[in-house]
């Protein structure tokens, strides 16, 4: 279920713009509009929920389909050498959106 009072759940629903490079009917991945990467992607379950401790089995299957699109999708947009994976979660990791999402970085040597 989408919220009304979510970015990322807006930006699923069509309300607010982005530049999508994927999308089905489970997933939307999308370009960071303030990109820390050459390639910094956003993966975005169509399931709203914020934490990983908030998942049921369906959102743990959602999780694993969207790692298992994530390899394809990222070699699709430039990240043939490799590319880094983050899930934050909470605000002291620095998730300022509330809704389960996956960084995806590269295109580049990235520094640790």
């Amino acid at each position: 279920m989408l919220k009304d009072d979510c970015i990322f759940c807006k930006i699923i629903k069509g309300e607010i713009p982005s530049q999508k490079v994927y999308e089905d009917g489970k997933m939307l991945v999308f370009k960071d509009i303030e990109p820390k990467a050459k390639v910094h992607l956003l993966a975005v379950a169509k399931t709203h929920f914020k934490l990983l401790s908030e998942m049921n089995g369906g959102d743990a299957e959602l999780l694993k389909y969207m790692l298992c699109k994530i390899p394809g999708i990222a070699a699709e947009n430039g990240c043939n050498n490799g590319y880094r994976l983050i899930i934050n979660q909470g605000a002291d990791a620095g998730q300022t959106v509330f809704h389960l999402h996956i960084h995806i970085l590269g295109g580049e040597t990235l520094p640790w």
